[in-house]
C-alpha cells in the first residue's frame, strides 16, 4: 500500500480533531498533517494534545480553507519523492469516518489519475441548511460544467501526490477553492470518482466555520455576476425591445435591433466582470457574437413560434424565451469562450512552520 497522508485544515478546533486523530494515527500506512490554519494561542492546548506522530503545519493569521490545503500540499510536494503516494484531504470537525477514510484513499491509489470523492446521502437526518445548500451547489455545477454529481460540498477528497501542481495552481484561499478544484477536474475532463461514505453531522454541523451568506457568495460568484450582468442586459434589450416595437417595427426586426444593443454591452461585462478573462478580445470577441449570433436566431424563431403559432402574449413568450437561452449561454461562456487560467498563485510554504 502507497504511503497515505491525511490532510487536515484546521480552525479553532475541539476535541473532534483530538478524537480523529487519534484514531488514524492507529494505522502505519497513514502519515497524519493538520494545518493550523490561524486559529489563536487560545487553541494551542488541542494542537498540543494530538498524539506525537501528527505533523502539524501553522502560520499566525487565518488565511481560510483552501489556503490551509494548499499550504499543507506544497508540504507533502516538496517532501514526498513518490508521485504515486496518495493524499486525503479530511475535515476535522468528525464528519467523516476512518473507515471512509481510508475507503477513499485506496480508491486513489488504485487510480492515480483520477479524483476520488467520499459522497454522503442527504436523508431527513441531515441538517436543512446543509441539504438545502448541497442541492443548490449540485445544481449550479452541473448548470456550469456538465458533470452531475451528488455531493459537492465534500471535504473528503483523495488524489495522487503527481496531481498536487495543478491544485496549487488552483485559485481561491476560502471555502470557494473545494468548487474550483471540481470545476478545474471538470473543465479538463477528468475522471471524478464518488465513493459512497457515511452522512455524519454531530449538533447538527454546529461546529462548522461556513459563512452562508459570504462562503455562498465566493462559491457562487460567477454564476451570480453572471446573472446580475444577465439581468441588466435583458432589462436593456427588454426596454430597446419594447420602444422599437411600440415604434411600429416587427417583432422579429425589433428582437434583432435590440440584441445588437444588449450584446455588446453583455460581452463587456462578461468579458471584465463576470469572468476576468485576459485572453485575447479579438479571440473572445469573435466567438461570443458568433454565440450571439447563433442565440438571437434560434431566440428569434422561438418567440415568432410562442406568439405568432401558438399565440402567447408578446411580452410573455419574450420572458420566457430569454430564460431558457439564460442557461446555454452561460454554460457555452464558462466552458468554451472565457476559459483562460489564472497562473499558479504563490505557494504559501514560506509563511509556515512545521511543529
Amino acid at each position: 500500500m502507497k504511503r497515505i497522508y491525511a490532510l487536515i485544515p484546521s480552525y479553532q478546533p475541539d476535541e473532534k480533531l483530538i478524537r480523529l486523530t487519534e484514531e488514524l494515527s492507529e494505522y502505519e500506512e497513514i502519515w497524519i498533517l493538520v494545518v493550523d490554519d490561524g486559529s489563536g494561542q487560545d487553541y494551542q492546548s488541542v494542537f498540543r494534545s494530538l498524539p506525537e506522530q501528527v505533523n502539524i503545519l501553522s502560520y499566525p493569521d487565518n488565511h481560510g480553507k483552501g489556503y490551509a490545503l494548499k499550504t499543507g500540499l506544497q508540504w507533502i510536494y516538496e517532501n514526498e519523492t513518490d508521485p504515486d503516494a496518495v493524499v486525503v484531504t479530511v475535515d476535522g470537525d468528525g464528519q467523516h469516518a476512518v473507515a471512509d477514510i481510508l475507503k477513499t484513499a485506496q480508491a486513489a491509489a488504485g487510480h492515480p489519475d483520477h479524483l476520488v470523492l467520499g459522497v454522503r446521502s442527504f436523508g431527513e437526518g441531515t441538517p436543512l441548511r446543509s441539504r438545502f445548500g448541497n442541492k443548490v451547489t449540485s445544481m449550479a455545477f452541473y448548470l456550469t460544467s456538465g458533470v452531475h454529481l451528488s455531493d459537492t460540498q465534500t471535504g473528503l477528497r483523495a488524489f495522487s501526490v503527481r496531481q498536487i501542481p495543478q491544485m496549487l495552481a488552483i485559485p481561491g484561499d476560502r471555502y470557494e477553492y473545494e468548487m474550483n478544484v471540481l470545476q478545474e477536474a471538470a473543465h479538463r475532463h477528468e475522471p471524478l470518482d464518488q465513493i459512497p461514505i457515511q452522512t455524519i453531522y454531530e449538533n447538527h454541523n454546529s461546529g462548522s466555520h461556513f459563512r452562508t451568506v459570504r462562503d455562498s457568495l465566493r462559491i457562487y460568484g460567477c454564476l451570480f455576476r453572471f446573472a446580475l450582468v444577465s439581468l441588466l442586459s435583458f432589462l436593456l434589450d427588454y426596454l430597446l425591445f419594447t420602444a422599437f416595437s411600440m415604434s411600429g417595427l416587427l417583432s422579429a426586426g425589433a428582437n434583432v435591433l435590440a440584441r445588437c444593443f444588449s450584446s455588446v454591452f453583455n460581452y463587456s461585462m462578461n468579458r471584465k466582470v463576470v469572468f476576468d478573462n485576459k485572453g485575447s478580445p479579438v479571440t473572445s470577441a469573435v466567438q461570443y457574437f458568433t454565440l450571439a449570433a447563433v442565440i438571437l436566431f434560434l431566440n428569434t424563431r422561438l418567440l415568432v413560434f410562442l406568439n405568432g403559432t401558438l399565440g402567447w402574449n408578446l411580452y410573455l413568450a419574450k420572458l420566457v424565451v430569454e430564460m431558457v437561452f439564460f442557461c446555454l449561454s452561460y454554460i457555452v461562456q464558462k466552458r468554451f469562450i472565457f476559459t483562460d487560467h489564472p497562473a499558479a498563485e504563490k505557494a504559501p510554504a514560506e509563511r509556515v512552520r512545521i511543529q
